[in-house]
């Protein structure tokens, strides 16, 4: 799924990979996506294929950029939109059960359940979901804020070992 939604966003931003900057800030894009993050960047790194290190990094600030915004903010966010309307109270309320349907491992493990939740790319699992989880559950902003970079490096060198190794393999 990660990977048709990657080459949709670079089918998207096709002409723009044109720039010498302009793969990087598709990767980016990607990478501050909730669904994609860094794992979507990765792939569309190695779809257009730019090179592994400077991608990594890209990839990786642009998933780690929303991480302290979702940590201390969220729930005033989500609290904001409740009050505000029937339509958009019942669309966060729905984002709230998903994320805490999926908070027993973090829950459990706290932090270390927290690096691996977001570290090992499973579909629906990640930085966004794992902090949004952190949050909900009232966990120490800081530690959490860590254990979710951990999570994206944890994640990207896994990533990297499938877009650049494996992928990069059936596609070359």
């Amino acid at each position: 799924m990660a990977e048709k939604l990657a080459k949709t966003v670079v089918g998207i931003f096709g002409s723009i990979t044109s720039i010498w900057w302009g793969k990087y800030l598709v990767m980016f894009i990607i990478s501050l996506m909730p669904i994609l993050e860094l794992r979507g960047g990765l792939i569309a790194a190695a779809l257009m294929d730019a090179p592994m290190l400077p991608s990594f990094i890209v990839c990786f600030l642009g998933n780690i950029l929303p991480i302290p915004f979702i940590l201390w903010f969220i729930t005033e966010i989500f609290a904001y939109f409740k009050k505000r309307g029937k339509r958009i109270g019942k669309f966060v309320t729905k984002l709230e059960k998903r994320a805490t349907s999926k908070k027993e491992q973090i829950e459990r493990l706290k932090y270390l359940g927290l690096i691996l939740f977001v570290g090992i790319p499973l579909p629906g699992t990640g930085a966004w979901t794992g902090c949004l989880i952190a949050a909900l559950l009232g966990m120490d902003k800081k530690k959490s804020c860590l254990a979710a970079i951990l999570g994206v490096i944890m994640a990207g060198i896994i990533m990297l070992i499938f877009s650049y190794g494996i992928l990069g393999g059936i596609l070359k």
